[in-house]
């Protein structure tokens, strides 16, 4: 399992506004190349993203499902990505004081990604996670920053 941690100086609130919107995934989840579809129930349990992942030309279409779904608490998702199998993405928003304490947890459910689970391929699957959670972090601080109440 990848597990990594990013105080983000926005409420989870504000953070879980960027989680909820489905046509945004693409924004700050690094490889997406492209939302194909949300559902418009999108994040309620059941709810899929259909996206497009990959380098270049070398692309896959995703299914992106949600299992547990609790607002500004707390997000799972199942990732499906045939025939690579599918992995488990479990995102739980902290309080800490005005900000939040992401914490997001990655483990591989089934596919060749099961038999390659370890500390190489959780070492790069940890990288990815960093950097996209650089990027969530960058976008919920720009919103807070111009959000209709003004810089706090």
């Amino acid at each position: 399992m990848a597990r990594n941690r990013r105080l983000i100086l926005s409420s989870p609130s504000e953070v879980w506004n960027l989680l909820s919107d489905g046509s945004r995934y693409g924004e700050w989840v690094t490889g997406t190349q492209e939302v194909l579809a949300v559902d418009p129930d999108w994040p309620d349990v059941g709810a899929r993203l259909r996206v497009r992942v990959g380098m270049g030309r070398l692309t896959l279409d995703d299914t992106v499902v949600v299992r547990i779904s609790e607002p500004r608490r707390r997000l799972e998702l199942e990732a499906r990505a045939e025939p690579f199998g599918a992995a488990r993405i479990a995102m739980q928003l902290i309080p800490w004081g005005e900000h939040t304490l992401f914490v997001i947890d990655w483990h591989p459910l089934r596919g060749p990604g099961t038999r390659m689970h370890g500390l190489p391929v959780d070492y790069v699957v940890a990288i990815r996670n960093g950097m996209m959670l650089t990027k969530l972090a960058r976008i919920a601080v720009r919103e807070h920053e111009v959000s209709p109440a003004g810089p706090r």
